[in-house]
């Protein structure tokens, strides 16, 4: 069951324990970012908070990200993550770095950050000082990165990028683990992945997952 928080101003956090979607509520309509999982239920937690027309916009097209998406019709995803979230009964429309949904009183900018996924997007609020950036910032993990759909170098170029805006934020929510966090752990995530990158992590052999766990410093990745 997907319980719902209100975490600012017309902002509101669904997690379902599993992972975690974003509502904002404007005057004419609502702007949702990702779906949860198929059963998370992130439909009847979004209309039991409004029922306002809804805006989906995605961070990337993972199955927990994606599962929802058939209630709410269509959403913009960026087109690299497009294969993961076909068949699931929504229309798909493209989105790009420097696209901008206004909402409540949010400006979110989407900015690419591939690795996690090849489609991976953040939002940012600039004036709220707020970053959404999926799953590719986390505070200790685990951050999947392992399969075909995952790219470390890419990964570590994007978290550069981050780092980059890292002044200018000063609360990030990201899809799992915990929140808020503070805008070091961009800096903390690129350590470790840099880190594995170089074969400085060991790996230990994941319980079921077809990968292998590496703990850095401060984060934890799923790796093959």
């Amino acid at each position: 069951m997907t319980e719902t928080r209100l975490f600012m101003d017309n902002f509101y956090v669904l997690d379902d324990g599993r992972v975690r979607q974003f509502l904002i509520v404007g005057t004419d309509e609502a702007l949702l970012i990702d779906t949860g999982f198929e059963d998370s239920g992130v439909y009847e937690a979004v209309r039991k908070i409004t029922d306002l027309p809804v805006k989906v916009i995605m961070t990337h097209g993972d199955g927990d990200h994606s599962g929802g998406l058939k209630e709410f019709g269509r959403c913009r995803l960026n087109e690299a993550d497009w294969h993961l979230a076909e068949g699931r009964g929504a229309k798909l429309e493209p989105l790009n770095e420097g696209d901008v949904f206004e909402c409540g009183g949010y400006r979110l900018e989407a900015i690419a950050i591939p690795g996690h996924t090849y489609g991976s997007m953040a939002f940012i609020d600039r004036a709220k000082r707020l970053l959404l950036p999926g799953d590719s910032v986390q505070k200790e993990g685990p951050i999947f990165m392992f399969g075909e759909d995952r790219n470390l170098d890419l990964f570590i170029e994007s978290e550069k990028k981050l780092c980059a805006l890292a002044d200018r934020v000063d609360t990030i929510i990201p899809c799992h683990s915990s929140y808020p966090i503070g805008p070091e752990y961009i800096g903390r995530d690129l350590e470790d992945a840099e880190m594995l990158k170089a074969g400085k992590l060991t790996g230990e052999k994941h319980a079921f997952l077809p990968c292998c766990s590496y703990k850095g410093k401060w984060t934890e990745f799923y790796y093959d």
